[in-house]
């Protein structure tokens, strides 16, 4: 079959398909806090689709297929959230939410929140729950001296204080 009259895409015209953001095998727990950055991610893109127009032929078919793509990725998030309120944690053992103080043995101090995948963010002091610093002082109390395997080589740390 000849393939003479079937229209091509012209150069402008030709978006590639946006493959879809990929989710974490994970549960999706979230604080409080984080569940709204979440919403407020859907409200934001979904802005954003609004002013786009939500007509691809004006030119912004790009962009309309990646908020598009990340509006599908945040609504999955939210719906998929499991929310867990720090407030309700025990204070005796590192669980999601609480805010930890820790020790290393040449006696660094740190302080970091343990929080939802979404909410992570290494330069604000909030690490993911499934993160190996997470799980190293995860259930820990006051005085418990954990290993924090890291890939750089494994650190002692000691819980100071558990918020």
């Amino acid at each position: 079959m000849s393939r003479a009259f079937v229209k091509e895409p012209d150069g402008d015209q030709a978006v590639p398909e946006l493959p879809d953001r990929v989710h974490s095998p994970h549960v999706n727990y979230v604080t409080p806090a984080g569940l709204r950055l979440l919403q407020e991610s859907v409200e934001r893109l979904l802005a954003r689709r609004k002013a786009l127009g939500g007509d691809p032929s004006a030119g912004n078919k790009k962009d309309l297929m990646r908020v598009d793509r990340d509006l599908r990725y945040c609504e999955e998030r939210v719906r998929r959230a499991v929310l867990i309120d720090p407030a309700g944690q025990p204070k005796d053992e590192v669980h999601f939410g609480a805010v930890v103080e820790a020790a290393t043995t040449d006696g660094r101090r740190m302080t970091f929140a343990i929080v939802g995948e979404d909410e992570a963010d290494a330069a604000e002091g909030k690490v993911s729950w499934v993160s190996p610093l997470a799980r190293a002082v995860a259930e820990a109390r006051v005085g418990d001296t954990v290993v924090w395997k890291r890939p750089a080589g494994e650190v002692e740390l000691t819980i100071v204080a558990i918020r």
